[in-house]
């Protein structure tokens, strides 16, 4: 069981003043972690640690910056399966899945190590006798609010961006994860000055508390409506909001691919990591000619995933985070039946421990469906057939939300057409996940606001200042 500290003002402490919180495994409900919530005066004192440490940090060498993460990202790599042991154990993600976590984590942390010092800013072309600047400096304190379902790669992204651009940081996990975060926090800790990083723990009231401190960004990654209020509490205190909120990712299946091929992608975009990922496929739309064949190869694949706690090597999906969250997956899925879908396969609570669901494959499903509008988060492939390419666009772009959409198409013209008309910030086509290092977009809508990742994320926890210098004037002329 994790005995969980938090991290103030360079100091390690695992009391609990403002009361406790019990994480269990969702596998089987055996307990976890202990967490203390932080109080409101410890919430102010990280914050002011973290200002009173801005300005050596930000004056700190970015190469003694990028070589201070590139030292932790070897140490969290050293322990990549204790982080991944955690993970599992938090919230169910098989371990094989958890340790690609960790690794796309400390990658991440490499790659602004190495990208970082390069943001030397640009001259301008003024007057001969100036010098004309544009100078990126670290915007100061930054708040990360983290979520559970990928806890180490966005916490890792989000943190090692900020830090490596000089930023102190003030560092929330969610509580479902906070173990990782914990670990993690532990790991980046040993490698910086004291008051550079400090980590909260609690619930949803502590990164409430958090926001709404006198920081200079909040970067969140999690609930549309959490992502909302944050927006709300920094249009009050100035600060920037980055913000990578829910999604209800579609899936356009065109008439002139394989069927087979195609539901296989859709099981791998529904069902990976228990359908527990911002750019999960959420809703389904595939031509009618090839519909009855795509939803029996679906059926057939979402029948053959093994279920099983995460740490089975043999278990390919694991439970989902808790009941109370399968509850809301479960309901959406009851909603949807008794509105007209139809329940192909699983769809029902399974007996005994744990928060297990298994994989769901709806049909005949409609727009007014909140398994169609909502963002389910769960095992859940909610189908409807449409009867062109035209209409699977058009209702694939009627969505309060706009991170993500795959295409599977063969035709180049129906590809073009849908990079440019669907309003989200990625489109992928003919694979389900994917892309190259360092891809990065801004979410639309209901799903946020802000570059989360990539070389542009160095930049959003940046600020731009211009400098012009002229020799001193009258008797002489000169320095």
């Amino acid at each position: 069981m994790y005995q969980i500290q938090q991290l103030i003002a360079g100091v390690w402490d695992g009391g609990g003043d403002a009361g406790w919180l019990n994480v269990v495994d969702p596998a089987d409900g055996s307990p976890v972690s202990r967490v203390p919530v932080a109080a409101e005066a410890e919430v102010d004192a990280a914050v002011k640690a973290a200002r009173a440490a801005a300005p050596r940090w930000a004056r700190t060498a970015p190469s003694e910056r990028a070589a201070a993460m590139r030292r932790a990202a070897d140490a969290i790599e050293a322990v990549a399966d204790r982080l991944a042991e955690a993970e599992t154990a938090e919230m169910g993600r098989p371990l094989d899945a958890a340790r690609s976590g960790v690794q796309a984590g400390v990658s991440t942390l490499r790659q602004y190590a190495e990208l970082a010092p390069l943001g030397g800013g640009r001259t301008l072309g003024g007057d001969a006798d100036a010098i004309d600047l544009m100078v990126p400096q670290p915007r100061g304190v930054v708040a990360v609010i983290t979520p559970w379902n990928d806890p180490v790669a966005v916490s890792c992204g989000l943190l090692g961006a900020a830090l490596a651009t000089g930023n102190t940081v003030v560092y929330k996990p969610s509580e479902r994860s906070t173990a990782s975060g914990f670990l993690l926090a532990r790991l980046l800790d040993e490698h910086l000055p004291s008051g550079v990083l400090s980590l909260l723990t609690g619930d949803g009231r502590v990164g409430a508390a958090l926001s709404g401190q006198e920081v200079d960004v909040v970067a969140h990654v999690g609930s549309t409506a959490t992502g909302r209020s944050i927006a709300a509490a920094c249009a009050r205190s100035g600060a920037k909001a980055l913000l990578e909120n829910g999604g209800s990712d579609p899936l356009i299946v065109d008439d002139d691919v394989d069927p087979r091929w195609a539901a296989a992608q859709a099981a791998i975009g529904a069902f990976a990591n228990a359908g527990q990922l911002c750019v999960a496929v959420e809703r389904i739309y595939v031509l009618r000619s090839i519909a009855t064949r795509f939803l029996g190869a679906l059926v057939q694949r979402a029948e053959a995933l093994r279920s099983g706690p995460g740490r089975d090597p043999r278990s390919e999906l694991g439970p989902l985070v808790d009941r109370r969250h399968r509850d809301h997956v479960h309901g959406q899925v009851e909603t949807a039946i008794a509105d007209g879908a139809t329940l192909l396969t699983g769809g029902r609570v399974p007996e005994g421990p744990g928060a297990f669901y298994p994989p769901t494959v709806l049909a005949e499903c409609t727009d007014q469906m909140a398994v169609m509008r909502e963002e389910t988060f769960g095992p859940v492939a909610p189908v409807m057939v449409v009867e062109s390419f035209d209409e699977a666009l058009s209702r694939a772009s009627h969505s309060p939300y706009g991170l993500a959409a795959t295409v599977l198409t063969a035709s180049m013209g129906h590809a073009q057409r849908a990079w440019r008309e669907l309003p989200v910030g990625t489109v992928k086509i003919n694979a389900v996940f994917g892309g190259a290092p360092g891809g990065a977009a801004e979410p639309r809508a209901g799903s946020g606001q802000g570059f989360g990742y990539g070389p542009e994320l160095l930049d959003e926890l940046t600020v731009t200042k211009a400098v012009h210098i002229e020799g001193p004037g009258g008797e002489g002329n000169r320095w």
